[in-house]
């Protein structure tokens, strides 16, 4: 990659959330400048703000990805004619739009995950109620619905067993002027959500870090369990294999998320992708040798990958979701700090709100079950 001034590569970030915020120590410790395009002042990663704008008008982006050698993200929402402009302009982007694209619509992601032999729910995509009907009763009077583009966090994400539950997203679609469809899927009988992250970098080196176990609460992750407890070692190879075979068949660069289902047949079924660092890898910030913050730039920089072994037995990480009535995380601190020095606290400089993630705890240790325990205990402190 062509370097800027003295050499140093520059990398811009477009989005200002918590993931670009924990972008900065690694950049400064791998000695890359980074620099933010934040959606709004007051953006958890505004310390590291060059700019604030709309990431959705593209004269906006252009004049960011000029002051940089290489753009990636903190989500997966810019569009896709800005992206493909920026690489028309010679910006490298990492993911590749060609790539990101498969994160930022669900229906997409299905179709190439089929075509690459990957285990996924039954699915189809559903342009009206009859067609969604068909479905549902085809696979058990139950099924989830999901919006193509934009979903998250459990938005966009409807359990139903009548299609008329979702007429609402038919209606915005056919109001939309541009057609669309819905994605249906089974609704799969699993045992556990599972995570499997992996990090490519452009000239086609790969790392993967040991499969994770992630508990969900309202559609929100709330605990990250490294390494995912299992008795047959052969899921933990299955999850990485398909993670590498995704990163190859997309074309990925930077970090990739694989988020799954483990069924109560012993298989492991894909649920979702994300092309960028991943609430299930916050644990690797002290868990493993490399982070994936630190992993996800040297991947964009096309930088040598480091190594992501763990540093102990055992590491938990647990979200903060809503935080203290009071304010920020930090109202806290004293109090959580002297009763748990072992854990790592991390705020995301955001004000209280039911429900958002609004910080981090992780705790590594020997024993998983004392170290699972101690999180929550560190985390009931910022209730």
């Amino acid at each position: 990659m062509a370097a800027g001034e003295n050499g140093i590569i520059r990398v811009g970030v477009i989005g200002g959330g918590q993931l670009a915020r924990m972008m900065v120590p690694p950049a400064i410790h791998l000695g890359l400048r980074i620099g933010v395009l934040a959606e709004s002042a007051g953006m958890s990663a505004e310390r590291a703000a060059d700019a604030v704008g709309d990431y959705r008008d593209p004269e906006t982006v252009y004049a960011f990805a000029e002051t940089v050698d290489v753009v990636t993200f903190d989500h997966e929402h810019v569009p896709q004619p800005i992206l493909r402009e920026l690489e028309a302009r010679g910006v490298a982007v990492h993911p590749r739009p060609d790539a990101l694209q498969y994160a930022q619509d669900k229906i997409l992601m299905r179709q190439r995950l089929d075509a690459l032999g990957v285990p996924v729910p039954a699915w189809a995509a559903v342009a009206d109620e009859r067609e969604l009907q068909e479905f549902v009763e085809a696979h058990g009077g139950r099924a989830v619905v999901k919006t193509a583009r934009g979903g998250y966090d459990g938005k966009g994400v409807r359990v139903v067993s009548r299609a008329d539950e979702v007429r609402d997203w038919f209606t915005a679609l056919a109001e939309d002027g541009r057609g669309g469809h819905l994605l249906v899927e089974e609704l799969v009988d699993f045992t556990r959500e599972l995570a499997q992250l992996v990090a490519r970098r452009p000239s086609g080196e790969t790392r993967a870090w040991p499969l994770v176990e992630t508990v969900q609460r309202d559609g929100v992750c709330a605990e990250v369990i490294a390494p995912a407890p299992f008795d047959d070692p052969a899921t933990a190879d299955e999850a990485e294999r398909i993670a590498r075979a995704i990163a190859e068949g997309v074309g990925a660069t930077g970090v990739l998320a694989v988020e799954m289902f483990e069924t109560r047949d012993g298989r492991v079924l894909v649920n979702e992708l994300a092309m960028r660092p991943h609430n299930s890898g916050h644990f690797s910030i002290e868990g493993s040798v490399t982070s994936q913050f630190e992993q996800h730039l040297r991947a964009v920089a096309d930088l040598p990958l480091g190594d992501t072994a763990m540093t102990a037995p055992a590491a938990v990480m647990i979200n903060v979701l809503g935080g203290p009535t009071e304010g920020p995380m930090p109202v806290r601190y004293a109090e959580a700090l002297a009763a748990h020095p072992r854990a790592k606290v991390h705020s995301y400089d955001k004000l209280p709100r039911p429900g958002r993630k609004v910080g981090h705890v992780t705790v590594t240790g020997e024993d998983p079950a004392a170290v699972l325990a101690e999180a929550r205990a560190a985390a009931a402190l910022f209730d």
